[in-house]
């Protein structure tokens, strides 16, 4: 549990402690040792949202280890505020801070649908799978009121594009009766990220997510109705979450689960000091044991772009937890088989409207 007596000015309800200089912009304001300025709080922040009307929704994904071709992001930045998110970083393409900025301003994508669909006329499209939250969670809590993500599944039902979703948040299920639909043609499959079943963890990892209890239930739940569906045991953070594999797993079988996935913690570019901070603030007692075999695993650096070696590491650690994670699967039933989505029932309009048959 977090030792809230270390530094009385930890913000329960952020991830990030603090905003990081943005490394695109040359003059900017932010707090970065608001330990060196007597009595100074952090000030507490509402949630903002930037209404942006983009220019292209789906992005081609050229590394080759993340295991999808295509993603579409209807939000950038996330209200979840994961502390070790990778997204933080592309936060400041928009001009904002990877640290707080990252899950108070949230940027939202009110054209995606349009964009979509679209894209989905483009002749030269060629029909693969789309992942949402490829990037950000297309179920934050901002979902609720927009249904952005809501209307690109039934954009992607329209065409019968396969669509692949990954998220912490229980508001999948409100979309329950869209994605049977397209499972009928099996265009989707659905992961959640679950990285431990410690409740006191995730209120500090994971602040503004859905409990372990509530994504279980979601899986338990599209398992019942047909909907393919697994888990991301993700990121592994050593010294933190590595022991719980074992539970993780074998709750996610007995839920339903049919796959699971998951990745070693790195922590490119502005993650690095966000997490360093966070760690010796919520964790002090161990934050320097944790720290290192982190960077045990990247060969004594915490930020690696390896292709391969960035998702599961390498070195001792690295393989003992490929190990375990390969012996709970083989254990739990898990990943036994996999059935690629369909990329043959794609359409387009004719004449502006959809084929009869």
């Amino acid at each position: 549990m977090i030792n809230q007596k270390a530094n009385h000015r930890f913000d329960k309800g952020r991830g990030a402690q603090f905003n990081p200089k943005n490394k695109y912009l040359v003059n900017e304001y932010v707090q970065e040792h608001v330990e060196g300025i007597d009595d100074w709080e952090m000030e507490k922040r509402e949630t903002e949202y930037i209404f942006d009307d983009s220019r292209t929704i789906v992005n081609k994904v050229t590394s080759p280890d993340v295991g999808m071709m295509f993603s579409a992001n209807p939000y950038q930045g996330c209200e979840h505020g994961c502390i070790y998110c990778y997204a933080r970083n592309s936060h400041e393409y928009w001009g904002y801070s990877a640290g707080v900025d990252f899950e108070s301003r949230i940027v939202v994508k009110r054209n995606a649908p349009a964009l979509l669909k679209k894209f989905f006329e483009n002749k030269n499209w060629t029909p693969a799978p789309i992942s949402l939250s490829g990037n950000t969670d297309c179920y934050q809590p901002i979902e609720r009121r927009m249904r952005i993500t809501r209307k690109m599944l039934e954009i992607c039902l329209e065409y019968r594009n396969p669509v692949g979703v990954l998220t912490k948040n229980a508001l999948v299920l409100r979309d329950l009766d869209i994605l049977q639909e397209l499972n009928k043609h099996n265009l989707v499959s659905v992961f959640s990220s679950i990285t431990s079943l410690d409740e006191d963890l995730r209120r500090v990892l994971e602040p503004r997510t859905a409990s372990y209890k509530s994504r279980l239930k979601v899986v338990e739940h599209l398992s019942k109705a047909g909907i393919p569906t697994g888990i991301m045991n993700a990121p592994i953070i050593p010294g933190l979450n590595d022991n719980h594999m074992h539970d993780v797993l074998k709750a996610a079988s007995e839920a339903g689960a049919k796959r699971a996935g998951y990745t070693v913690v790195r922590l490119n570019g502005a993650i690095g000091p966000i997490f360093h901070d966070w760690l010796h603030k919520a964790f002090p007692d161990r934050a320097e044991k944790v720290w290192n075999l982190i960077s045990d695993c990247h060969e004594g650096k915490v930020n690696d772009s390896r292709w391969g070696n960035r998702i599961v590491g390498d070195g001792k650690f690295a393989e003992l937890i490929k190990t375990q994670f390969q012996l709970y699967c083989n254990k739990f039933g898990l990943n036994k088989e996999s059935v690629p989505l369909n990329t043959h029932a794609f359409r387009r309009m004719k004449n502006g409207q959809l084929p009869l048959f």
